[in-house]
């Protein structure tokens, strides 16, 4: 039985939750127009935005222009509410946490310390469970629906175009970096240079976060997804998306097949058969979600643990649907929040500690 460099997470751990200052083109705000009941009209920025509008934004689906600075700001999808509350906007409505909520309430801890940094009340939530729920997103009256980060069809685009005007994704599905998703709903509130400001200061939270941590400096990491029923496949990531990129924000490298499948893939998640396994023989750190019996299952496999990370036990076991699990697709909000265990938890199976 190989080693067992175990790092399963059992659930929420606390962090500190920083939110960026943002001033506008004169220096005279501080970005911090904020609204304590979401079901009035939403301060769409803190700072004099005149001659910000009308905006064109070009995305998968063509072009949006919004006319005028936005009262009321609505979101769907992944995270695209933690770009105007980091910003000081409370939106009028945003979707349902279904997946890293520790406590049922439908919206994820950094969400939480954010809204009450801001003496807010949560907004709406739309349950997106089983798709977009179009009438409860009107029924918010947005001036501007915020889904950089998404997998919209045109068919949901144009039905979300018929409530208000739509940021879409730049290219393809669930492929928005969060640099891109911050930049696209910033700038459609009239807010790009404060989006520009928290990305500095988001860039300068993860350095904070590595100063501890050299060893992490190019060590390959591949962030799979196994079905622990079916280890047939092996899932992972592409650099497409969020989570493997980063990772690479975190000055680790990726293996080489990873690389090679992205160059040829526009997907974010792609497959290997188990029984190419040595195809991730450069990889130094092996990352999944699981839950308690995920490690013996990897380590017990023939197939899986034939791969060195595994059997050096260099794993992270992010322990299914906990906030730290959900951190890991980073997020204006959660890099403060999560980021500094998230890292401790890749140097522990890289260095023993």
């Amino acid at each position: 039985m190989p080693h067992k460099r175990t790092l399963l997470v059992a659930g929420s751990l606390a962090a500190a939750l920083t939110l960026a200052a943002c001033g506008d083109d004169s220096g005279d705000s501080t970005g911090s127009g904020t609204n304590a009941d979401a079901g009035d009209d939403t301060a769409a920025a803190g700072g004099d935005t005149d001659g910000a509008f009308p905006v064109t934004i070009t995305h998968a689906f063509g072009e949006t222009t919004i006319e005028e600075q936005p009262e009321r700001v609505a979101s769907v999808a992944w995270s695209n509410h933690e770009v105007p509350i980091a910003l000081g906007v409370v939106p009028v409505g945003m979707s349902e946490a279904a997946w890293g909520d520790d406590d049922g309430n439908g919206v994820l801890p950094w969400v939480e310390d954010a809204l009450a940094e801001l003496d807010a009340e949560t907004p709406v939530l739309f349950d997106e469970a089983d798709g977009i729920d179009f009438e409860a997103v009107a029924d918010t009256d947005p001036d501007v629906i915020l889904a950089a980060y998404s997998g919209l069809t045109q068919e949901e685009y144009d039905t979300l175009s018929q409530i208000a005007p739509v940021v879409a994704f730049p290219e393809t599905a669930w492929n928005t970096t969060m640099d891109e998703m911050i930049q696209l709903n910033s700038q459609a509130l009239g807010m790009a240079e404060e989006g520009e400001e928290l990305i500095a200061d988001l860039d300068q939270q993860i350095a904070d976060s590595l100063e501890a941590y050299p060893e992490l400096e190019g060590q390959n990491a591949v962030f799979a997804y196994l079905d622990p029923n079916d280890l047939s496949q092996i899932g992972f990531y592409t650099t497409h998306d969020p989570r493997a990129a980063f990772l690479e924000d975190l000055g680790m490298g990726t293996p080489q097949v990873v690389s090679d499948i992205s160059a040829d893939s526009e997907a974010f998640y792609e497959t290997v058969s188990a029984e190419n396994s040595d195809q991730f023989d450069d990889a130094d750190i092996f990352i999944t979600y699981g839950d308690e019996a995920m490690l013996d299952t990897i380590q017990n496999d023939p197939l899986l643990s034939q791969i060195p990370a595994v059997e050096a036990g260099q794993i992270v076991i992010l322990q299914d649907s906990t906030p730290l699990a959900a951190s890991t697709n980073p997020s204006p909000l959660s890099i403060g929040w999560g980021t500094q265990d998230y890292v401790e938890l890749l140097d522990a199976a890289v260095t023993g500690r």
